[in-house]
């Protein structure tokens, strides 16, 4: 019989592809509307998980991390888009850019509103099944919460690197464009090189601005 750590590593981790494959169909349904058929013509505006998959990305990395840190992220395969399709290429950025963060940020509101039902129920009853149900829609909500502002961070490849530029003018623009080809870089050394120079873990600061206090404003848990 599996360990109940076991059983909450197996939900954290099943939860968490619905919030990448709703994230990135968001993305291409939305390029989709403005114009854009390349992720529809692609087969990529399916909700088959099996469409989204990157085998470390989805797989591999979200298992090591719930495996060896007790909580893990991921990322489906980029849904292709074509910006050329756009009126407005900037304003077809922001839009594509933003809708795979907004549709998390839905499902992290279901989430909550999961855990909020159940917590009027009387604690005699958070036992077996229902325990792990009640885990299950606060770490959907959860981990939607931490994609989305991870995914946030204007940074390539994330998408806050699309959202940005609708607000920069032509020359920031320009410079934008110049460290954009580090971007991966630079966002490696947020997440595993500084913590070690700087003292401090950059994106559990801000995670712990972000995501902690929107997380219990939704589930009504401290």
């Amino acid at each position: 019989m599996l360990s109940p750590d076991v059983i909450s590593k197996i939900i954290m981790f099943a939860v968490l592809i619905p919030a990448i494959v709703f994230h990135e169909v968001a993305h291409g349904y939305v390029a989709y509307l403005l114009g854009d058929p390349t992720a529809k013509s692609r087969g990529r505006l399916s909700l088959n998980p099996l469409k989204h998959i990157d085998p470390f990305g989805t797989i591999i990395l979200p298992l090591l991390m719930v495996a060896l840190l007790g909580f893990g992220f991921g990322y489906a395969k980029p849904v292709p888009i074509n910006t050329a399709y756009f009126k407005d290429r900037r304003k077809g950025m922001f839009y594509t850019g933003i809708a795979g963060p907004s549709v998390n940020l839905v499902m992290a509101i279901l989430g909550g509103i999961g855990v909020r039902l159940l917590n009027v129920l009387p604690d005699q009853l958070f036992s077996g099944w229902l325990f792990y149900v009640y885990l299950a829609f606060y770490l959907f909500a959860l981990m939607n919460l931490v994609l989305m502002f991870f995914n946030l961070i204007p940074l390539p490849p994330l998408d806050g690197s699309r959202v940005l530029p609708l607000f920069l003018s032509d020359n920031a623009m320009r410079t934008y464009a110049k460290v954009e080809q580090y971007g991966f870089v630079i966002l490696i050394a947020f997440v595993y090189i500084a913590p070690r120079f700087l003292g401090f873990d950059p994106i559990d600061a801000y995670f712990n601005a972000t995501v902690v206090p929107i997380m219990q404003l939704l589930s009504g848990v401290s």
